[in-house]
């Protein structure tokens, strides 16, 4: 059981807030820092766009071993991020930020290719409010 605790790493460097706010201003123009944590929120179309965000962080977070704190409602959800052990945001922050961000704005329709992704057109179809 002692392997499934998150012990501290002495190689997680934490960001100031003055790296947090440049790095989120320069990589993370959705996100937003408060209280500790970075944190972004996603709109959906409703409750069924919501449990499938809600399930697609959560693949990438147990996938990473970094498990955000995640606030569920009918038509969105925000992420929030922090390493607890090194008590900051630290790199582990940033990597999962980004690939749940690329997975959740990705949108094949707009780089062409086999998949034409969800239609724009059909209200019945809507999915996430991309930004």
């Amino acid at each position: 059981m002692s392997d499934l605790v998150d012990t501290p790493n002495t190689q997680d460097r934490v960001y100031s807030e003055s790296e947090i706010q440049a790095k989120i201003a320069a990589e993370f123009p959705h996100w937003f820092y408060e209280d500790g944590w970075i944190r972004r929120k996603y709109k959906t179309s409703g409750w069924k766009a919501t449990l499938m965000v809600v399930n697609t962080v959560g693949h990438l977070a147990e996938a990473a071993w970094h498990h955000p704190d995640l606030t569920v409602s009918y038509a969105f959800v925000i992420v929030k991020l922090c390493t607890h052990s090194a008590k900051g945001i630290t790199d582990k922050d940033w990597t999962l930020a980004a690939k749940i961000e690329s997975v959740i704005q990705w949108q094949p329709g707009k780089e062409g290719g086999a998949l034409e992704g969800t239609p724009n057109d059909d209200p019945r179809f809507k999915y996430i409010k991309y930004d």
